[in-house]
């Protein structure tokens, strides 16, 4: 969560263009799953014939060409509607909103996968839209309301997507996000001039293309080595350092509803996972 607080950061830092930025993301994230692939598999040498395969774009789309499919358009989406979001509103509305990400899984999970939703989790979900509410409200005839709402977007792909990753637990990460990257390039190069930024725009791309990937990688195997739930209590990390770079670096003081909201989201998150045992999957992007 630590590493992943830092895009927005780099968005507002970069004063780039979003198709510029979403191309040269793109692109260097591409690499960077590309070098990180080719280290686990060689890692998997010794492994089993069936986990080498999986690490095989064209075997493994094959095998899963619909979820991994979706994957890509759904994490294409999350991306772009995030890097747009933070041009077009405060940091601190955008990591709030991002922030209600584990119980927005949870309803994504009941209402297009069946999956089964407590008591507590349908409380939390409640809470959780009343503090997003309270921050979009405020913005209702400001010129920052489309920023809201695309954050709201960025948080609806992301949990669908987190949802087919659950529903498919074999799938290569690393293919299904490189196949995203690659959807990314192709789509933002119809729109991008990315010859035309200037220094600092080049140096923050470069910063996200590394970062991002590699916080999009911890999260994903996060799962594996501590319960979903203890997982899910992380999400409040990224809003509260996302808000602080932005505090420190733009001077971007929160605004009161912002605050309020970001009150009630996270302790909508924090009862929703807090006393459970199992949860959602959380973040962003």
């Amino acid at each position: 969560m630590l590493v992943v607080s830092t895009d927005s950061f780099f968005v507002r830092w970069s004063r780039a263009e979003v198709w510029d930025l979403v191309f040269w993301v793109a692109l260097i994230s591409l690499v960077t799953y590309f070098v990180t692939g080719s280290r686990f598999v060689t890692g998997l040498r010794r492994e089993s014939r069936e986990s080498r395969e999986l690490m095989n774009p064209v075997r493994s789309w094959r095998r899963f060409p619909i979820p991994l499919t979706a994957i890509a358009v759904l994490s294409t989406v999350s991306q772009v509607s995030y890097i747009t979001a933070v041009t077009r509103t405060t940091v601190s509305n955008v990591v709030v909103i991002v922030g209600a990400s584990p119980v927005m899984v949870a309803l994504v999970g009941r209402v297009f996968f069946s999956e089964r939703t407590t008591r507590r989790v349908w409380t939390a979900i409640v809470v959780t839209f009343a503090g997003m509410t309270v921050i979009v409200a405020g913005s209702v005839g400001e010129p920052n309301l489309d920023g809201d709402l695309l954050a709201v977007a960025a948080v609806l792909a992301f949990s669908v997507g987190v949802n087919v990753w659950r529903r498919w637990p074999e799938m290569s990460r690393i293919v299904g996000l490189s196949m995203a990257a690659v959807l990314s390039v192709v789509v933002a190069s119809f729109f991008a001039s990315p010859l035309t930024m200037e220094g600092r725009a080049y140096l923050a791309c470069l910063g996200m293309g590394l970062l991002n990937p590699l916080g999009r990688l911890l999260h994903t195997s996060a799962p594996r080595y501590a319960p979903a739930a203890e997982v899910a209590l992380f999400t409040p990390v990224e809003t509260v350092a996302a808000s602080l770079w932005a505090w420190l670096a733009f001077s971007e003081v929160p605004e009161a509803g912002a605050v309020v909201g970001a009150v009630v989201i996270i302790g909508g998150v924090l009862y929703g996972t807090v006393t459970a045992r199992t949860g959602p999957l959380t973040d962003p992007r």
